[in-house]
């Protein structure tokens, strides 16, 4: 996203957050007519305080979209319940588990309990909710919240408990472990709708609600490109530090950098709204 296009979606996602028009309007310059000379400084400020936040991913920051307190226990209790859910089925299947079939198995499973009516509306609020709003401006690959995997075009690739789409997404990890070798490791592959809402609500909930917060590291359910055929690598040994920049100062990373692997979803200082991720692999949608 360039510059002119990220300023548009600001305007957008300001405007969603309820800034009004004439307040707008003493930010972002007019389309028409003589504009104001200090316009293009209340803009870059815009964008200094983005990439600030980008830098500080992890930090609260005092716009950020945080739930009200009284829904925390909601939050909570859905992150308790998903948790108990990916244990039951095995952490494998949870990867590709559909949202019916989630809410199927916890009402199978008493270890898991059934979802209420009220857990189920905040989850297909939380789906279908503009994630800009946050300051998540990515797309969504994933339009429908009962959207499933199917079985057959996927395949789990050995000793990483991952499944990868077959065709292209495979080949493309076969490719890259040919050519690096055993020092390379699937870190994640195909998420579902389900395995989605546990990790960003996870981080939400672990930050009080923070949704703005819980966005710039892990894209809200139905945004992550996880469902259509990204994957992430990582280096053998490096455990959940492949997740952070360490992964950068890598063998993996070099390599991965030398052979041309790397076509980021989220490079270095994108204006999407999320931390740069090295170790993100992108590939075209999976259909």
């Amino acid at each position: 996203m360039n510059r002119r296009a990220f300023l548009k979606r600001l305007a957008t996602t300001v405007l969603g957050v309820g800034l009004a028009p004439s307040a707008l309007a003493e930010v972002l310059p007019a389309s028409h007519g003589p504009s104001s000379s200090s316009s293009p400084d209340l803009l870059d400020r815009h964008i200094r305080d983005y990439l600030y936040k980008m830098r500080h991913f992890d930090e609260p920051h005092p716009d950020d979209i945080v739930l009200p307190e009284e829904e925390l226990p909601l939050l909570r209790a859905c992150v308790e319940k998903l948790e108990r859910l990916q244990r039951t089925v095995g952490h494998g299947n949870f990867q590709i588990l559909s949202f019916d079939e989630a809410l199927r198995f916890a009402r199978r499973y008493s270890q898991v309990g059934e979802f209420s009516r009220v857990e189920v509306a905040f989850l297909e609020r939380i789906f279908y909710a503009d994630a800009s709003r946050y300051g998540f401006f990515g797309e969504k690959p994933v339009k429908e919240i009962t959207d499933r995997i199917p079985p057959r075009e996927v395949v789990k690739i050995p000793r990483t408990g991952n499944y990868l789409y077959r065709g292209t997404a495979q080949e493309r990890y076969e490719q890259i472990r040919k050519e690096i070798g055993e020092e390379v490791i699937l870190t994640s592959g195909v998420r579902s709708v389900i395995k989605q809402f546990l990790l960003f609500l996870r981080k939400a909930a672990d930050n009080r609600g923070n949704l703005s917060l819980a966005s710039r590291s892990l894209a809200p359910p139905g945004f992550s490109y996880h469902g259509v055929g990204d994957f992430d690598v990582g280096q053998v040994g490096l455990g959940a530090a492949n997740f952070t920049e360490k992964f950068v100062s890598t063998p993996v990373y070099r390599k991965l950098k030398e052979l041309g692997y790397l076509d980021l979803r989220y490079p270095e200082g994108n204006f999407l709204g999320v931390r740069f991720e090295p170790w993100h692999i992108k590939m075209q949608p999976h259909v």
